[in-house]
């Protein structure tokens, strides 16, 4: 065997999506300065856990971290998948954090995935579980997954910053390859449905948030329905927090999501803040659910077939496809879409053709696949 080269790579930007390219591509990576300059320099505990993921889902990659945490050197193995698999994601990202990148290497396993996640499910900066439940995996139908086998289960809440959620999340295997995706029409919106959640407060807090989300949406659409999740005992985590998770539906059968949740903050974030007195406020119920309902309208004058949080996910599927043209809509590029499309260039060797379209303001992209193979259930 030869000596491995690395790729070197600078920084902790876009660190998840760039361990997950190099894991798809098989390149090995080595990542240096990781925070250097920060008062707690190097990994933080999410993206170590990500990194002792990976290992579990995968055979015979190799990870080294330096002492300080600020370089890492990362070679990627086989993805295996596997069944029963439990992993703890930790209290500092939500397991949204999570999904995103173990679904993608989920589809390119040896076996089909199965794997309980504890930890957070709604929290305000990483996606929800909903919303992965709901529109993540829908989106996945549009390239050829099957659908048999693709489940998320929510078998208990956890809020920040105490969490005690736990998931279920099952991944089929692409039989060979995606398929590619012409998906530019994004429809009239035609229903709005939602998921209220509450844990460890009391029952009524839902309603008040559907009575307000309601009260934005009853003067444009009819068909509004949202349920409510409470959990209370073991399955409600244990911390108390609540908030909503919002999905327009289109004649086209785009689903574009939002979702807000609200909890306590953790001691260290409060100490930023001196404010002692602030501590045991939260945002009111009925606030939370009118800024739901005025980020989903948002995201639907945005245009576009998907959100502007799935677009990173939408420009990767588009770019594993096999070498057919796909060719997507969406709404203004996010900072975190036009990374992605960088990262694919680098690791995927694929470009986009951008083609703004000014009559909707929004955003066509093209491109020819690199023909990601599952090559990995040939083997087996």
């Amino acid at each position: 065997m030869g000596k491995t080269s690395y790729v070197r790579l600078k920084g902790s930007r876009q660190f998840r999506q760039r361990l997950l390219l190099a894991t798809l591509s098989s390149t090995p990576i080595l990542v240096e300065d990781i925070r250097s300059d920060d008062t707690s320099p190097g990994l933080r505990p999410h993206e170590v856990s990500l990194l002792r993921l990976i290992e579990k889902v995968s055979d015979d990659c190799t990870v080294e971290i330096n002492e300080t945490g600020t370089k890492l050197r990362y070679k990627p193995g086989v993805l295996t998948g596997g069944k029963y698999l439990v992993h703890d994601c930790g209290l500092t990202r939500s397991i949204g954090y999570f999904l995103e990148p173990l679904i993608l290497l989920g589809l390119f396993g040896k076996k089909p995935l199965s794997i309980r996640l504890k930890g957070i499910t709604n929290d305000s900066k990483d996606p929800s579980v909903d919303t992965f439940r709901t529109t993540t995996l829908h989106m996945l139908k549009r390239f050829g997954v099957p659908l048999e086998g693709l489940e998320l289960k929510i078998e208990s809440r956890g809020a920040p910053p105490l969490g005690g959620g736990e998931v279920v999340l099952g991944v089929p295997i692409v039989p060979n390859s995606l398929t590619a995706a012409h998906w530019v029409d994004e429809g009239m919106v035609k229903s709005i449905r939602g998921v209220t959640f509450s844990t460890r407060v009391s029952p009524q807090i839902a309603n008040r948030m559907i009575y307000a989300a309601r009260g934005v949406f009853n003067r444009f659409i009819p068909d509004v329905h949202i349920f409510t999740d409470h959990r209370s005992g073991p399955a409600g985590g244990r911390s108390p927090g609540y908030g909503l998770s919002l999905v327009a539906e289109t004649t086209s059968g785009c689903l574009i999501s939002t979702d807000v949740a609200v909890s306590y903050p953790k001691a260290d974030e409060t100490d930023v803040m001196e404010d002692s007195e602030e501590k045991p406020e939260m945002l009111p119920p009925e606030d939370v659910g009118v800024q739901a309902a005025s980020m989903l309208l948002g995201e639907i004058e945005q245009g576009g077939v998907v959100d502007s949080t799935h677009q990173g996910l939408l420009f990767i599927l588009c770019a594993l496809c096999p070498p057919d043209v796909s060719k997507v809509r969406v709404g203004k590029l996010t900072p975190y879409g036009i990374e992605t499309l960088r990262n694919i260039r680098d690791f995927l060797g694929v470009k986009f053709v951008i083609k703004p379209d000014p009559t909707t303001n929004t955003v066509i992209l093209n491109c020819v696949g690199c023909g990601m193979k599952n090559l990995s259930r040939k083997i087996a």
